[in-house]
């Protein structure tokens, strides 16, 4: 049987063209007869797996797994249906493509990460750098209404709470995961108040705890995976001092009071 669409020789029993998928009418035509046919329909599974394959990129290729699903899904399908159903390419597509796109995905992904990863850091040195801060003016508060005197050392973060209404949150460098506290006080200023030199630490990273006080031996770069770290100046500017430079830093008010930790 000839198709009348386009002329493709088909099988006597044949339903579908087997060239352009037009259906077959089940008596040859007779002369001057017009011939109704109907075109096969495309898999909506086939579109769907197509459609999922080019978002897999955009998705982390979370969505080519229901691509690669769908697109054997409507393979099965098309091939059953006798010529009723096409897009095999589309399935096939939806079935490929996420394959092809794998490994561009993954280099993207390695190469984004770190700059992710830094980025994170970054943002986490800036709130902690923020929260001391806070710390710093709740000092000068206090030193106003105490004659001009900072906290005592020893209970420098209770008196904060108790006196300045200090959030127990400002006492958290971002970057860390335990606490309750994780600045220490500088013990050497107690002595000196707000006469202290400018320059002088006031207040500086270390390791987990409350009310800890002391120097240099206290100080710590882990917060920030050793990059360096936050520290509050007694004229209450911040700075992320590099490890370099921490043997630089101003202790008590001695002229050669520079020691690193």
């Amino acid at each position: 049987m000839y198709c009348p669409k386009c002329g493709t020789q088909n099988p006597d029993d044949a339903r579908i063209c087997r060239s352009c998928s037009t259906a077959l009418p089940s008596l040859a035509p007779a002369p001057g007869q017009v011939v109704t046919t109907a075109t096969a329909k495309t898999s909506g599974l086939a579109i769907a797996s197509l459609v999922l394959a080019i978002l897999s990129p955009c998705t982390a290729m979370l969505s080519a797994i229901p691509a690669i699903i769908l697109g054997i899904v409507a393979l099965v399908k098309i091939s059953k249906s006798a010529g009723q159903i096409r897009g095999t390419g589309l399935a096939v597509t939806g079935i490929v493509l996420p394959a092809a796109l794998l490994p561009v995905v993954a280099m993207t992904l390695g190469i984004l990460m770190p700059a992710l990863a830094r980025t994170r850091q970054i943002a986490f040195r800036m709130v902690c750098a923020t929260n001391m801060s806070g710390l710093g003016k709740a000092m000068l508060i206090y030193a106003s209404d105490y004659d001009e005197k900072y906290p005592t050392p020893s209970r420098w973060c209770d008196l904060l709470i108790e006196c300045c209404e200090v959030s127990e949150k400002s006492f958290l460098c971002k970057a860390v995961h335990k606490g309750p506290c994780n600045y220490a006080m500088n013990k050497n200023i107690e002595k000196l108040g707000t006469n202290a030199p400018p320059d002088m630490v006031l207040l500086f990273e270390t390791h987990p705890g409350w009310n800890q006080n002391g120097g240099p031996e206290l100080l710590t770069t882990n917060n920030h995976q050793g990059d360096g770290c936050n520290i509050l100046y007694v004229d209450t500017h911040v700075e992320f001092v590099r490890p370099g430079r921490l043997k630089d830093l101003k202790w008590t008010a001695e002229p050669d009071s520079r020691a690193g930790p």
